[in-house]
Parts: structure tokens; C-alpha cells; sequence
């Protein structure tokens, strides 16, 4: 095949090494730098940066094939992380910018692409979604109300993100002495454990019969959650985190809820954050 960057020294098993270790591993340029350095290869970070970006164009007919392939489908999910950028136009390099992606597609094809913008604004995702219809599911940033609101879009939460403000709020209470109740955020926990075993119990059936096992088994176990936060949400200290996380979940009641409709749907978005996973490690090492 011809080579994607013409004339150049680098082979494909090369450049899809640098690409895969930046991107994937989380390695910067200058320590692949160094790791070639070890074997004999003399090939500068900034030689390495020029390849890729170069790469860019030759990418872009994939990029567009699989954005096309998710927007074909009826479920996406989504998430963004920080990251600090050199020499972005108009912000200092102290400050957030962010790495978008977007996960789904038809089930038997899913893809799953980044975006980097400098912005976090509602405006990056009314770009990245635009032409989908379907169900999207996110953490409880408020910054994909408006492609909901004007797409048509129906919006479903995530119950690891509600459930890692209950543990937060666990962590930060005083250590328990022998013999004293459980916390409230505990109890929280506990409960919302049961929605995960039986995620686990039905994961492998069809998505029809997962949707009717999660209408007779997780239904009451939601009810009764629902109760008690209600219950307890006038008996801890308002400028508590376990107060903080009754509110975000009552708040969210209805979006995390959502994955019941549908047996495809996910109780929660723990497949795009595993998928960003690499850039928040990377944010260390870069």
C-alpha cells in the first residue's frame, strides 16, 4: 500500500506505535523519545508531533465514516475531561480545556471517538450530535440540556456518578468506632448496591427480557431508595455531602431512572468514562 505520509522514515507499525502509546498509554512524546533513544533510534518529540499531525488529514475520511456509523444509531453516550493545552488562542496553558467523547452506534458496531475543544460550552455538543436522534446518556452536566431540548433527544443519567457522591460523602464522615450505626451515606450505598446486582444477575439475557426483569426487580428497590432519600433528605445537616448527594439524586430521579425503558440502555455511563480513562491518566504524564 502506499505509504499515508509519502516520502517519510517512519513505517505504519511505527506510527501506529507512537499513536497508540500517546493516545491509548498515555505516554508523552519525549518519553518515546527516550524509549527509542534505548534501542538505537534517534527520532526527536518533535519530528514524532509532526507525523501526527500530518496524520490528521489522512485520518479524517475514517473519523467522518464512524461519526456517521454512531449517528446511525439510536443510543449514544458521552463525557468530557480536562486537560491543559500549550499555547491555546486566548486561554493561559493553567487553564481547562477539555477532551469530548462520544460512545455508540448501531449495537453490533459501536465506535467511539474524541473531540478536542477549548470550550466546555453547550455549543460543543449541539456539534458533535448534531443529526442524531435517539437516547443519550451523561453524568448530570447541565451543558447537554440544550441538544436534548432542541434535538428531541431523551436524556438518561448515570448511576456511578450519584452513587461516588454517596462514597465521597462516606469517606469524609468520622471514623466509625465498633458498634455505631452506619452512616446515612452508607445506607445510601447499600441500597443502590442492590441496583447493581441485579444489572449483574440479568446482564447476558435479551434486551426484552432485561427490560421486564428490571420493571419486577429493580423497580421496588428504586421506590424504596426513593423513600428513604426523601425521608432523610430534612435529617442531615444542609452543607453536608451526604445532604449534597440526596439533592443531586433527587434532582436527577427521573434521568437516572431512564435506563429501565430499554433494555439496550446501560445503568450507567461507566463505558465512555473507561473510555476517556486514558487522557485523565495522561494529564499527569503529559
Amino acid at each position: 500500500p502506499v505509504h499515508p505520509l509519502g516520502k517519510c522514515l517512519a513505517s505504519v507499525q511505527l506510527l501506529a506505535w507512537i499513536l497508540v502509546a500517546k493516545y491509548a498509554d498515555a505516554l508523552p512524546l519525549y518519553r518515546l523519545e527516550g524509549i527509542l533513544k534505548r534501542h538505537g533510534g534517534q527520532i526527536s518529540r518533535t519530528t514524532m508531533a509532526n507525523w501526527i499531525i500530518r496524520l490528521d488529514d489522512v485520518f479524517k475520511p475514517l473519523i467522518n465514516l464512524l461519526r456517521e456509523q454512531q449517528l446511525d444509531g439510536d443510543y449514544l453516550q458521552a463525557d468530557e475531561t480536562r486537560l491543559q493545552v500549550l499555547k491555546e488562542s486566548g486561554k493561559s496553558a493553567q487553564s481547562d480545556k477539555w477532551m469530548w467523547v462520544i460512545r455508540g452506534g448501531p449495537p453490533d458496531r459501536p465506535a467511539v471517538l474524541f473531540e478536542y475543544d477549548p470550550s466546555r460550552s453547550e455549543a460543543v455538543p449541539l456539534r458533535l450530535l448534531d443529526g442524531f436522534r435517539g437516547t443519550l446518556q451523561t453524568d448530570g452536566y447541565a451543558g447537554y440540556n440544550k441538544v436534548c431540548r432542541e434535538n428531541g433527544l431523551t436524556r438518561i443519567g448515570c448511576w456511578d456518578h450519584a452513587r461516588r457522591k454517596f462514597v465521597e460523602a462516606s469517606q469524609a464522615a468520622p471514623a466509625k468506632k465498633k458498634g455505631t450505626k452506619v452512616s446515612k451515606a452508607d445506607v445510601a450505598i447499600g441500597k443502590i448496591r442492590k441496583l447493581y446486582a441485579i444489572e449483574k444477575r440479568i446482564e447476558k439475557l435479551p434486551p426484552e427480557e432485561k427490560t421486564r426483569q428490571r420493571q419486577q426487580l429493580a423497580q421496588p428497590v428504586l421506590d424504596d431508595l426513593k423513600a428513604w432519600l426523601e425521608k432523610n433528605s430534612t435529617r442531615v445537616p444542609r452543607d453536608s455531602l451526604t445532604y449534597k448527594a440526596i439533592q443531586y439524586t433527587l434532582n436527577q430521579w427521573e434521568l437516572l431512572t431512564g435506563y429501565l425503558a430499554d433494555g439496550r440502555l446501560h445503568i450507567s455511563n461507566a463505558l465512555a468514562e473507561n473510555a476517556i480513562r486514558p487522557f485523565a491518566v495522561g494529564r499527569r504524564n503529559w
